[in-house]
Parts: C-alpha cells; structure tokens; sequence
C-alpha cells in the first residue's frame, strides 16, 4: 500500500491547498505516482471530472500538478453553498440531495464509510496519497463527526503536518494552540508543522521555530516565502477579496488596458473561469459589489451562482441590475457565465433549486430558462468564432426557449449549438471557455473593440495552461528548496513517528 500523509491547517486559507499540489508536483519530479485528496470539501467552485461527476476545483488543480486527470475519488464528498444555512451534497461526483448543517451530521457515518474505502483505493494504485483536510482540525465542536481531519487521521493512520499563515500574525500561538487542544490520541499524529507566507529574513524566525520544536516536541519541517507572483485557482469564493484586483496584472502591450468588472455574486461560483482573463496582459480584473464601480469598467462579467435567483434578486436590490442595463444600453459588452447566463433571460423558472417558480430576468437575451432536477455535468467541445474550444457544464438551469433570431455562440459538433449572443451581450453555460487561447484573443479583441479601447493589443501568444503549469512548476521549486523533502519522505513511508510527547490540556472528552 502507498505511503499517504494529511497536510492541515489552523485556519481556512492558511496554505492548505497549494502546499498539497506543491508536493504532488514535487513527487511527481521524483518520479512517484502521487495522487491528491480531500475527504470532504465545501466549495462552490468545481471542476468535472473524467467520470463525468464533480469535485472542488482545488482538487482538479492538485491531479493538474500530479498529472492526472481530474477524478471523484480525489474528492468524495463536495458541500455546495446555497445559502447560509443549507448546502448540496455531492457524493462521489453526482448530487445526492441537500442538507442542513445539523442534518448532515446524521449522514456523517454513511458518507465516512465512503470516503475511507476511497482513499484505501488510492493508496492500492498509487506510491503517494497527500490528503488535505478542511478548515481547522481543532475546532472541538465539531470533532466527534469530523470525517477531513483527525477522523480521517486516526481511521487512515495518516502522519499530520499543520500549516500556518505567518501573514495573519499569532502563527506560532496557532501551531501550539492547534496541537494543544487535540486529544492525546490525536496529538500522537501531528508530526510537524510548515510555516507559509513568510516574508523577511529567516534568520529572525530561526529562535521561534526552536522554541516551538522545545515546547511541542514537533519540528517546523519547512518555511514558505512569500511569493508576490503566486497566484493559483481559489478553493472557494471567500478567498477572493469583495472588492479587489484578481490576479498579478502584467503591463499592456498596446496604450491601453482593458478594465473588467466581474460581479461578486453572495453565492458566486466557478469565479475562477475569469483568472485567464487576468492572466492577459494589459486586462485588470476586479471583483465588484456596489453600482459605481460598473461606471469606469470596458467589460463587465456576471459569473456563475449556487443560488442563481436569489442572486438575481440581489443585483436588484443593490442596484447592480440597473447598472449593468446602463451598461449595456451604452454598446458595452458583457459576459454572463451559467448562472450569470441565465440571469440574462427573459424569465427563469425554477422549482428545483429555490423553488421561487417562475421570475423575471434581467431581459437582455431574448430566451427563457427552466431549472430540471438533474444536473447537467459535462465536458463538451466545439467551435466559437471560428476556433476550437473545450469546457465544462455544471448547472440544473438549461434553456426552455429563445428566439428564433437569437444568434448561438458555440457550435457543437452533432449540429447544434450552445449560448447566445445579441449586440454586446454574450452568455454561455460553459464554465473554461476563456481558458481557450485562441477564443479568448478573439474574445478580447471584441471587448476592447465594443469599449472604445483601440489602444489595447491582446497578446498573440499568451497560454494559459502554460502560465497555469508555470504556478505549479514555483510551488513544487518552493517545496524543493524550502521544506525538508528527507522527512516528508520519511511520513509518508514510515507514518507519524512514536513517541510524540502530549500538550496539556488536551481536548475535552467528545459527547
């Protein structure tokens, strides 16, 4: 059985999700079979799989650094937002219903059997499982049904490594903190710590880092630099900022920039199909939630959405809606995505997913849509402006009529065809289209043309999939050069080492 080892985190966001395709990358260069995994995620940003099913898009990015094709063991079970108090659950790539965050502990047992017997799968096939855990595996509360941290640990027998955000302050009291309040039994897993984001030099940290290995018994087995040119796919939404520049923007090539306003929706998802945009030089893209920041924008992006009528709803009442026809009235163009797609219809109907019937759209395409139970979940090819293109479905939305003069975006290759286009306004349900190199310069031209921007010159090579390997080349160099590979190795063939000492006070006993 291959060697597997669980990287977890003190808070959410504290590098849990690129120090795991770090070291796949870094395992893959050694020429191992490594797999990525995550037990249970909650994410409204995801990928499908060659299955046909779903997973979180972070997990899609750690089978990228591993070489692999995106799977749904790499992810077994994906929450899926749809409001504050209710999520979709995924079980194994396909919905299998929705679920309180009270009623979805009364499933937890069913679904851990699951996840268990998928990742002893993987560790059959492959020499190396890394496993990612999800938020915190010290929030007690929640411990005695957890399946992604220490459930999953101690069921696996998986050594632990736990990674703190320097960034946020406090890291050295979050690593002690985190290991002081597991139980003994737990504590016996924990077999380090990485430290990321550090910026500085390492000389003032070296005393900090001697002194937890004093208190803890536990080495600090790396420290990550800062990188200001790190940017990968975000795991979930609430990682992107609610105002704020996606991305590194590169210098223009022409005069101008192409200035892109892309709505974050409360429940956005899939946010990620606009970083190729941002990839582009010369084209800044922003995340926007208030009226005025669509005055000054050339293109503006309404993405996809897990809850695409209470989106609707809210780009109402904040005065989005009325901004983005202001918008439009002006020959500027707009983008929508899925769910932003849909909103740009004459009406949606929807008794699957809010059960608000049928509601009026944003009445900028001339088609309606109508929500079916089952989702669709594909990965589709065709051609666009005259270039070949690839992408990917994943909505229970699909269109129940549009006008006969409605204008297609894609044709698919059995003869018919997919979105819409009509003057300025574009819509497809395909999430990864910009993704398309030469689309997406075809798709920038036409922007910049409708906005005025004559000055603005799309890059005639620029590849995303190779700036996408190129992020993932940094983070397995950054693995290389800045953890110690020799004990890493060493977990993951020898597991958690004996003897670890316990910190009081220990968790308190589980219910």
């Amino acid at each position: 059985m291959g060697g597997a080892l669980l990287v977890a985190g003190t808070t959410s966001d504290a590098g849990k999700s690129v120090l795991v395709a770090g070291i796949c990358r870094w395992l893959a260069r050694q020429g191992l079979r490594v797999a990525p995994f995550k037990a249970q995620n909650m994410s409204n940003n995801s990928a499908v799989t060659v299955e046909g099913g779903e997973i979180g898009r972070a997990q899609a990015l750690q089978a990228a650094a591993a070489g692999l094709e995106p799977s749904v063991r790499f992810n077994p079970v994906l929450l899926k937002p749809g409001g504050d108090r209710s999520s979709q659950v995924v079980l194994l790539g396909k919905a299998v219903g929705e679920v309180s965050a009270l009623s979805y502990r009364e499933r937890k047992a069913e679904l851990f059997r699951t996840v268990v017997s998928t990742l002893a799968d993987l560790r059959a096939e492959f020499d190396a499982v890394v496993c990612e855990g999800a938020g915190s595996p010290t929030e007690i509360n929640l411990r005695a049904t957890d399946i992604a941290n220490l459930g999953l640990a101690r069921a696996a027998n998986l050594p632990v490594l736990v990674v703190g955000d320097i960034d946020r302050g406090g890291v050295f009291a979050h690593l002690f903190g985190t290991l002081a309040l597991l139980d003994p039994a737990d504590q016996a897993l924990i077999s380090g710590f990485v430290i990321n984001k550090f910026r500085g030099d390492p000389a003032l940290l070296e005393p900090g880092l001697r002194q937890l290995h004093a208190v803890t018994g536990r080495p600090v087995h790396g420290v990550l630099p800062w990188r200001e040119d790190l940017w990968l796919d975000a795991e979930d939404s609430l990682s992107y900022a609610a105002d704020g520049v996606i991305g590194r923007p590169a210098a223009p090539i022409g005069e101008h920039w192409l200035r892109v306003a892309v709505v974050r929706l409360p429940r956005i998802s899939n946010a990620t199909d606009v970083e190729a945009l941002a990839s582009e030089p010369g084209v800044a893209v922003r995340f926007v939630t208030e009226p005025s920041r669509l005055t000054d924008a050339d293109l503006v992006v309404l993405p996809g959405s897990k809850a695409t009528v209470a989106d609707l709803h809210w780009l109402r009442t904040t005065g989005l809606a009325d901004a983005i026809a202001t918008h439009t009235r002006r020959g500027l163009p707009l983008l929508g995505i899925c769910g932003g797609y849909q909103m740009l219809g004459r009406t949606i109907t929807d008794e699957v997913e809010s059960a608000a019937g049928e509601v009026r759209g944003l009445g900028l395409l001339d088609l309606s849509i109508r929500f079916a139970p089952d989702k669709t979940l594909h990965r589709p090819t065709g051609t666009a402006w005259g270039q070949p293109v690839s992408g990917y479905e994943i909505h229970h939305g699909r269109v129940a009529q549009r006008a006969e003069d409605l204008a297609s975006l894609i044709e698919l290759p059995d003869g018919s065809s997919e979105g819409a286009v009509s003057g300025s306004v574009l819509g497809t349900h395909w999430h990864g289209l910009l993704e398309n190199n030469a689309f997406r310069r075809e798709f920038l031209r036409w922007a910049a043309a409708r906005a005025g921007r004559d000055g603005f010159t799309a890059a005639a090579d620029h590849s995303f999939a190779a700036a996408r390997a190129a992020q993932l080349d940094l983070l397995g160099d950054l693995v290389a050069e800045h953890l110690d590979t020799g004990a890493l190795l060493r977990l993951l063939e020898q597991g958690a080492p004996a003897g670890l000492p316990v910190l009081p006070p220990g968790a308190p006993p589980m219910p």
